[in-house]
């Protein structure tokens, strides 16, 4: 039996607002993921799990027609009190699973899903059905969060030589490279890559970011005057955009497999 909490409305996630590197990273993110789509006008896009719908209502506004596909009647209200407040045509929501998409065949010319794929309890069915929406040669889109990456290892390495080595008292609570409660899945690129590669023909795997969730780093981008943070965090981005395998989130797209 599936148990979920269909009334969450996400206010109890850290705003992606709250530190320099934390923005960085999800307007990166963002912007990586909504190219991918390749919106324009006469575009049908799939905004699965669609959240509160900044990704949708973006979307909208380029001009493609976009569906927001999420079980959370709470989220949805809140989408469309968002949406309300930009001129233009909507996006319109449905209310459903993302492993039983509504929808026929071939329906949209695209389907992403960013940063949600962890939370879901079978994640290779949803890609299934991200797939199966999507017209021959349209794009299926996939930003998430990689576990692996180089802060994920730096900090589980510093942890443990300072409790194993330095007599260090054990830290309590959740640390940054542990996968959240209400995660089913830690994802890495090469997990990635082979959930998504039996369903779509994946020929971009682009990383997102480096050294997020480092309190060092977090403290040291806070500090630095905003020219120079801004240009070590878009430094630090390219390495991780060469060496997805280090970087802290993965774009993974491609069309669906015929």
């Amino acid at each position: 039996m599936r148990v979920v909490d269909l009334d969450r409305d996400m206010s109890d996630v850290i705003p992606t607002g709250t530190t320099r590197d934390s923005e960085y990273l999800f307007a990166r993110m963002t912007e990586e993921t909504l190219a991918e789509t390749r919106p324009g006008a006469g575009r049908r896009i799939l905004d699965v799990a669609s959240g509160v719908g900044q990704d949708a209502i973006a979307l909208q506004e380029m001009g493609a027609h976009v569906v927001g596909a999420e079980p959370s009647r709470r989220m949805i209200g809140l989408a469309e009190l968002q949406a309300a407040k930009t001129e233009g045509p909507l996006p319109s929501w449905v209310r459903c699973w993302s492993d039983g998409l509504p929808f026929e065949d071939d329906s949209f010319d695209a389907a992403l899903c960013k940063g949600a794929m962890d939370h879901f309890d079978r994640p290779e069915l949803a890609i299934a059905e991200m797939a199966r929406v999507v017209k021959p040669g349209g794009r299926v889109v996939l930003a998430i969060a990689n576990f692996d990456s180089f802060a994920c290892r730096a900090s589980r390495a510093w942890d443990r030589l300072g409790e194993q080595r330095l007599g260090r008292a054990v830290r309590r609570g959740r640390r940054g490279y542990d996968v959240p409660s209400d995660h089913f899945t830690r994802y890495e690129l090469d997990l990635m890559r082979e959930q998504a590669g039996k369903y779509i023909d994946v020929d971009v795997a682009r990383g997102i970011s480096l050294g997020w969730g480092l309190p060092v780093w977090t403290r040291t981008t806070g500090r630095l005057p905003g020219f120079v943070a801004n240009a070590a965090l878009r430094s630090l981005d390219a390495l991780g955009r060469a060496v997805p395998r280090l970087s802290d989130v993965v774009v993974l797209a491609g069309p669906p497999r015929a």
